[in-house]
């Protein structure tokens, strides 16, 4: 039996991936931000905290709180944020501010007040749901984006840093699954004064989201599903993506990081030192 700590379980991934691990016997601590998610337990036990992402007191009680119901947590999840969408030029200082507080520097929190535990059980998984748009990002996603980045390169390094612990990070990197993201629970905007001057990039892919809104080709049990599998691994990755339209992505973000890495290599090896002979 698994027990796990996931963040932001009222809706979307966050409870998908809370009833499919109970659904199978699991322990699950979820926290929420108020009331009582509607959540099938299925055979697992499960508790519920209330947790502030973006007040580090709140963070750290809560990390204790779960520690204290179960004696060890095995995987931690990091899924609880949301996006900020708009042209970069119109983002508020307040709402970079409050989205970097939600999406980086609370699962940092987390992810700091737990670690002294993890490391004395010897094992442990974190998982850092990130998204496609912290590697191929979109117009109108600067910001989102950004925070995405943060948590990809976080997980990067941390996972060299705990691997002698016997402790395991994965960066998990969904595409656009059919939750609730693209409605005004998960989403803010910015307010635009210079709709008109974006229109070709900004708001072209505004649009396209708008359009895709319930339409996404993600499943977010099977995503769960994929994730249970990721934490069964006894090989897990550091990077795994979620969904046909990530990978697709992906790739092409790949492709086009190649060829301009080969473009520019005779600039990028100028700038050494000559080598003395």
């Amino acid at each position: 039996m698994t027990t796990w700590l996931i963040t932001g379980i009222g809706r979307g991934l966050g409870k998908a991936m809370a009833e499919a691990a109970l659904a199978r016997g699991d322990t699950v601590i979820g926290t929420v931000r108020e009331g009582q998610p509607d959540i099938a337990v299925g055979q697992g036990q499960l508790h519920i905290l209330p947790l502030e992402i973006t007040d580090a007191t709140s963070v750290t009680e809560t990390v204790t709180r779960a520690f204290a119901l179960t004696g060890r947590i095995d995987v931690i999840v990091n899924n609880a944020g949301y996006g900020l969408l708009g042209a970069a030029e119109e983002a508020s200082d307040a709402e970079v501010a409050r989205l970097f507080a939600v999406n980086v520097f609370g699962p940092f929190q987390l992810i700091r007040a737990a670690l002294p535990r993890l490391r004395a059980q010897g094992a442990g998984h974190i998982i850092n749901v990130t998204s496609i748009a912290g590697r191929a990002p979109m117009a109108s996603s600067a910001l989102y984006a950004a925070t995405k980045f943060a948590m990809e390169g976080l997980s990067a390094a941390l996972a060299q840093e705990v691997a002698p612990f016997g402790l395991t990070v994965t960066a998990v990197a969904p595409g656009g699954f059919r939750t609730d993201f693209l409605s005004d629970h998960s989403i803010r905007r910015s307010k635009s004064d210079v709709a008109d001057a974006y229109a070709p990039t900004v708001g072209k892919a505004l649009a396209y989201m708008d359009g895709m809104a319930g339409k996404q080709i993600g499943d977010p049990d099977r995503a769960a599903m994929a994730i249970i599998a990721l934490v069964d691994s006894a090989a897990p990755p550091l990077h795994l993506l979620l969904g046909s339209d990530a990978l697709r992505r992906a790739r092409a973000k790949l492709a086009d990081v190649n060829a301009e890495i080969d473009t520019w290599e005779a600039v990028t090896l100028s700038t050494d030192y000559p080598t003395e002979v």
